[in-house]
Order: C-alpha cells, then sequence, then structure tokens
C-alpha cells in the first residue's frame, strides 16, 4: 500500500436532482499503521471538521504484528470537498500516527487486466459478471498467449491482446505487459488461470495489484490432472485459493477460500466441473473485495473486511 495524496479525480459537489434527490460523493478511507491509542479519534474528528459524515467503519487490531487496519466508507456533506482536498486534510494524520493510507472514490470503477490460457472458466465468470454490473471493474483488455478466447473476449466488446510465451521471448513480453499496464492505467491483474510462471521482476513490479486462483490440493497434487489425482484418492473436499502474487509461487498472502463437498460416485470429469465452480466463485470474491478496497495487507496475510 502506498500513500495517495494527490489524485487527479475529484468528487463534484452534491446537486438537487429529480425528485430533490442529492447525488454525494462518497469516499474509502484505508489505513494500516502501529496499533495505538486514539486512532480511531483522530480519524472521526478528521471528518466530522471537513464535513464528512461515516456510513460505515471497520477496524481490526493485529495481536501479533501489533498492526492496525481499518476501513471508513463515508460521504461528503459539504459541497467542494473532493480527493485532493481530503488526502491533503488527511496528510497530517497520516503522518502522526504512521500510516500508509489511501483515500478512494467509492463509485470509481478499478481498471483490471485478465490474463489467461488455455482454460476459460473464470475468464467467463468474470467478463459475465462484468457485463451484468455485479463486479465494480472496468476491463480495457485481456491478455493471453493463446488465441482460443479471442472470439470470447472481443464479443464482449474487449481487447484481446496475443502474446505468445517460450523461453527466448518470456522477457521481452513481460516488458510488453508491464508497458500495456502503464498504457492503461491498470490497478489489478487478475490470472485467470493463466498457466506461465511470472518472473520475480515482474511479480516485483506488480506487487499488491495481482490475484491468482488455483485449486487447494497443493502440495499434495501436483503437475498434470490434479483433479483426476483427487479422484484417484477418494479426496471429500475441493477447494480454491485466491492469493497475491508473490515471487514465491503459490505462496503469497491469502485473500479468499471455499470449499465444496464431493464423494465415491462422482467422476473424475465431475471433480473437474466441481473445482470450476469453486475456482470461479472464489476468484470473483477476491476480486471484488480488492476494487472495493477491502483488504489491506499486513506483513505476511491479509486483513478482509466483507
Amino acid at each position: 500500500m502506498t500513500e495517495q495524496t494527490g489524485p487527479d479525480a475529484k468528487a463534484e459537489p452534491a446537486d438537487h436532482g429529480e425528485h430533490g434527490r442529492v447525488d454525494r460523493a462518497d469516499f474509502v478511507l484505508t489505513l494500516t499503521c502501529p496499533d495505538q491509542r486514539g486512532i480511531v479519534h483522530a480519524v472521526a474528528s478528521f471528518l466530522l471538521v471537513t464535513g464528512c459524515s461515516i456510513v460505515d467503519s471497520q477496524q481490526y487490531g493485529d495481536p501479533d504484528t501489533g498492526l492496525f487496519f481499518m476501513r471508513v466508507h463515508f460521504w461528503a456533506q459539504e459541497p467542494g470537498v473532493d480527493l485532493t482536498a481530503l488526502c491533503n486534510g488527511f496528510a497530517a494524520t497520516g503522518a502522526s500516527f504512521h500510516m500508509q493510507w489511501q483515500i478512494h472514490l467509492a463509485e470509481a470503477k478499478m481498471p483490471m487486466l485478465i490474463m489467461v490460457s488455455k482454460f476459460g472458466h473464470c475468464l467467463n465468470d468474470l467478463l459475465f459478471r462484468h457485463a451484468s454490473g455485479a463486479l465494480p471493474v472496468e476491463i480495457p483488455l485481456v491478455v493471453s498467449n493463446h488465441e482460443n478466447f479471442r472470439q470470447m473476449v472481443e464479443g464482449y466488446g474487449i481487447e484481446f491482446v496475443h502474446l505468445p510465451v517460450d523461453k527466448q521471448n518470456k522477457a521481452q513480453q513481460e516488458r510488453r505487459l508491464l508497458d500495456l499496464v502503464e498504457e492503461h492505467g491498470i490497478e489489478l491483474v487478475v490470472l485467470a488461470r493463466y498457466m506461465q510462471v511470472l518472473s520475480d521482476e515482474a511479480c516485483k513490479a506488480l506487487e499488491g495489484r495481482i490475484i491468482n486462483i488455483h485449486h487447494s490440493f497443493l502440495p499434495s497434487f501436483k503437475g498434470a490432472k490434479p483433479y483426476h489425482q483427487a479422484h484417484e484418492r477418494g479426496v471429500k473436499l475441493i477447494g480454491a485459493t485466491a492469493h497475491y502474487v508473490t515471487a514465491a509461487l503459490d505462496e503469497g498472502p491469502i485473500i479468499e477460500q471455499d470449499v465444496v463437498r464431493v464423494g465415491h460416485g462422482m467422476t473424475a470429469d465431475q471433480f473437474v466441473a466441481a473445482g470450476r465452480d469453486v475456482e470461479c466463485r472464489v476468484l470473483s470474491r477476491a476480486v471484488a473485495w480488492h476494487a472495493e478496497h477491502r483488504v489491506l495487507l499486513g506483513s505476511k496475510r491479509t486483513v478482509v473486511f466483507p
């Protein structure tokens, strides 16, 4: 998390529209800092004197790390209160408590880039949820190392970028990926069953804003056809894990997990289908929570305010 002190976006003053309804500007403040007395009071006092009203507030003090986490959804009652004014005004409070903090427009949709290989269930689910308004994101493009899903993606009116990867061009294609992230103002990259391992450099460049999804059989069932391996061993629970990507493969901070029960009467193909369903659910929750600024990163794990 980085301190946001000079965003360009601004909230418009309240507008009395049809039937006298007030179009208000809503914001979300997130912060992490060493736990100490007075944090909640300081935040609430700042919002009070700034002419803001709290809609919802969640906080957690971690006894293991000594860190304090907070998410506040609030709205501006006074006209002319925008992101720049809020960030400039909160800077002193943030500094006094050694906070890492951000303030966002609550209604802003997060620009998101999806990466996919040859399994399209998570991609299809995210595209549908986006098109139906169920995810607070914008998807300007999808990147793939295969051509399989070009028609699906372009059918949603989204740009499809083919970046084939081999040993010779991997570094070049990763540079192109990071260029696309910069060009489109991407704030979240989602690996929707993207089967290439990103370099340490790419993971570092996207730290805290790249999410992966995988089955939860690791480390028991590695390699090809993990669901078939699980079927052969009589597994009773199939799970999925969504986590932030780090240089340590599949070991980043976990955002969300879920499981579904399976039984001996199911075929291996039914195991696969059940696994795909739970992967879609877990990934969509993780994306939504990140886009709504509900996930705060600690030292090695996340705090999620659903």
